[in-house]
């Protein structure tokens, strides 16, 4: 997947939440990057998803038997900062949950997605969370809730022209597999790039940092069905 690590602190405040944090709400013409008008409806969204992102890390990290500090070394992250988040305190930017998931060996979801239970979930696009990246021009939205048993997660993305991400490596024996709907994309893997365009599809091992590239003009939109070998 997509992380690039933001300049800084990774952690923003509740009160600084617009343009560019972890969270907001999804745009009604399906492109991310869209400013939405009401600020109090972000702060709710950001608390909504920093609750959520507490309860699990909190469930995840005590289960491992993890204290604060160790999670925080293995995550490479500061131990105040982790522990802001885990009481509910800051929204994490998507690098930084990315470092954590790795860290606890979860899949990405496995800290944004609320218990879902079994049976149909319908998951409306008005209600969707969008994440981003530090400087807004890549979003990415869970459109599968997260189920150990399964080990899939399915993303909606979207890239600004002319913008890179440059992803770490996943877990061992994760794959990616991705279709390109809007624009042209290019991913390098190994230092091999690949060129796709509209309804092009490319799988290929995420358990290596990878760059996911828009060369063209227009925002890139794609779909990304993300697969892990190992159990939680």
């Amino acid at each position: 997947m997509v992380l690039r690590a933001c300049l800084g602190w990774e952690c923003l405040a509740h009160a600084s939440v617009r343009r560019g944090v972890a969270v907001r709400d999804a745009p009604k013409d399906h492109l991310a990057g869209v400013a939405h008008d009401a600020e109090g409806n972000l702060e709710s969204e950001a608390h909504e998803l920093a609750e959520i992102v507490s309860s699990n890390l909190k469930r995840l990290r005590r289960s491992r038997g993890h204290s604060l500090e160790r999670l925080a070394n293995l995550a490479g992250v500061s131990r105040a900062m982790l522990s802001q988040i885990e009481l509910g305190r800051s929204v994490p930017t998507i690098s930084l949950l990315w470092k954590v998931a790795r860290a606890l060996n979860v899949p990405f979801s496995a800290l944004t997605s609320p218990s879902t239970g079994s049976g149909t979930v319908v998951m409306r696009s008005k209600n969707a969370k969008i994440l981003t990246s530090a400087d807004g021009s890549f979003t990415s939205r869970a459109l599968f809730p997260f189920e150990a048993e399964r080990r899939v997660e399915f993303y909606k993305l979207t890239l600004a022209a002319q913008s890179q991400e440059n992803a770490g490596a996943h877990a061992a024996g994760t794959i990616e597999n991705l279709t390109v709907v809007v624009g042209d994309v290019e991913i390098e893997v190994n230092g091999s790039v690949y060129s796709l365009h509209a309804d092009d599809s490319i799988i290929f091992q995420a358990d290596v940092p990878h760059i996911y590239r828009n060369p063209g003009h227009v925002m890139a939109i794609m779909y990304l069905v993300m697969t892990y070998v190992e159990t939680v």
